[in-house]
């Protein structure tokens, strides 16, 4: 079944390059001009897109899909294509290296993320938003039941703020012109609405003991933690922030 929006897809893609110094801006014409287009027109959904803010040369991104079986035939449908056939050249002389890349699905409950900034008639903001990605690798089952239910409530009600997440889809990898990484991992998406906002929630994130009872139980269990700063780009489709205003 076709799925209209990334947040409802239940395949999901993390894509992070590490690019060539200055290559960040090049890519990003290339990709915005011309490979959002022909990735949605072959089925696929975009979500956020983002340029990281301790390493600008490094574009993280997601992307959805409405299962593996149509996955599998977007993106035979876009690499073969004309779009990625007039364009890869361009797209390529940018990156170092593109491997390194997730494939999720939703969690056990699941933790969508919100709509996306702009839509519903919002319009843009002149603020300007700091996503955060958490990704937990080398993940055990007593983990990811922890992350995904009670750490995931703990997590949003000190961050004060909605988090997505969703965990390693264990599905052979039908494309493998595309690898992805092994294991089993968590990944989180929380948005903010400025750089205020987010130094508010880290400090009480930071102080939070239910949160502190939740690192020290992934540490034990080898639990791997790894936290993306990011920018969104002009073109983004990350979810909305909560504004302050909003929320008291």
């Amino acid at each position: 079944m076709p799925v209209t929006d990334f947040a409802d897809c239940p395949i999901v893609e993390l894509r992070r390059y590490q690019l060539r110094p200055q290559g960040f801006d090049e890519l990003q014409r290339v990709f915005q001009g011309w490979l959002v287009d022909g990735q949605e027109q072959a089925g696929m959904r975009l979500g956020g897109q983002f340029r990281d803010r301790r390493s600008p040369d490094r574009f993280v991104w997601f992307r959805g899909f409405a299962s593996m079986t149509r996955r599998q035939e977007a993106l035979e449908a876009f690499y073969f294509g004309p779009a990625w056939r007039a364009h890869r050249d361009a797209a390529n002389a940018t990156m170092l290296d593109s491997d390194d890349v997730l494939l999720l699905r939703p969690t056990e409950p699941p933790h969508s993320p919100r709509p996306p900034a702009g839509a519903g008639g919002t319009g843009p903001t002149d603020s300007d938003p700091w996503a955060v990605v958490h990704v937990w690798s080398k993940v055990v089952d007593e983990a990811e039941a922890l992350l995904c239910g009670g750490g995931h409530k703990i997590l949003e009600q000190a961050l004060g703020a909605p988090v997505a997440m969703w965990r390693t889809e264990p599905a052979e990898n039908t494309f493998p012109r595309l690898p992805v990484q092994p294991g089993r991992h968590i990944v989180a998406l929380t948005v903010f609405e400025d750089e205020t906002q987010w130094r508010s929630a880290t400090d009480r994130l930071r102080d939070d003991p239910g949160w502190r009872d939740v690192v020290e139980r992934l540490d034990q269990a080898g639990v791997v933690t790894g936290i993306d700063l990011l920018q969104p780009t002009a073109a983004s489709r990350h979810p909305r922030p909560v504004s302050r205003r909003r929320s008291g």
